[in-house]
């Protein structure tokens, strides 16, 4: 518990989760590319992400997998399925190693349902959620591709300057970003070119940061 306390502090979870579901909660750990939860399957837990990056992913009826976004501490897994009570929107995947403080939905209901508290940080919580998808909607809709890009190269990268490269990884950004492989592999060649950026088959260095900025025109996605 004393784990989960230094996250409740650090996080300011302390004053939204009444007392009595303290001693539910638990602190669980899954490994890169572990599943968290998975589209369609029955959803019976909160999650709130506390350490690490996640992928939030959807796959439609034709069994096309479209990436939504990703995730960093702390945000929270499984709030729009606790107020509908519907199996999970969305698979979840650990990009890196992640932990999570994990309560249960009949624990919330019992301990929690007429909380002010919790229930204005739930609200607030997947209003900001709804929020953000507008704006990566116009975002995506509004802007080139290379601002798209350096957009979210700026936006993966606010402390370190590499971030992966591989076929997967392009995929994933291409999908995010509402463009193809092919057009994200064309404008990281530019780029290159351009000297903002290096890489090889595996990683994206940022060199000129100020430069990925002129091109975004401080537009950051987020």
């Amino acid at each position: 518990m004393e784990q989960i306390d230094r996250y409740m502090k650090r996080y300011g979870l302390d004053g939204v989760l009444p007392l009595a579901v303290r001693p539910q909660l638990k602190l669980v750990r899954y490994a890169t590319g572990e599943a968290i939860c998975t589209q369609g399957a029955k959803a019976e837990q909160l999650h709130f992400l506390v350490s690490g990056k996640i992928r939030v992913a959807h796959t439609s009826a034709a069994g096309k997998r479209l990436v939504l976004s990703f995730k960093y501490p702390l945000d929270l897994i499984g709030d729009i399925e606790y107020v509908r009570r519907t199996p999970f929107l969305n698979t979840v995947e650990a990009v890196t190693p992640v932990e999570m403080i994990v309560v249960r939905f009949e624990d919330l209901a019992r301990h929690a349902k007429d909380d002010v508290t919790w229930l204005h940080y739930l609200l607030e919580g997947i209003t900001k959620k709804f929020e953000m998808k507008s704006q990566s909607m116009s975002f995506n809709l509004f802007y080139p591709v290379d601002v798209r890009l350096a957009s979210y190269l700026l936006s993966m990268t606010p402390e370190e300057t590499r971030l992966g490269s591989t076929v997967g990884e392009l995929t994933d950004i291409a999908d995010l970003i509402g463009t193809s492989y092919r057009h994200v592999n064309r404008t990281l060649k530019r780029f290159v070119e351009q000297g903002l950026i290096e890489r090889d088959r595996r990683s994206i260095a940022i060199v000129d940061r100020a430069g990925l900025i002129a091109v975004t025109g401080e537009s950051i996605y987020e």
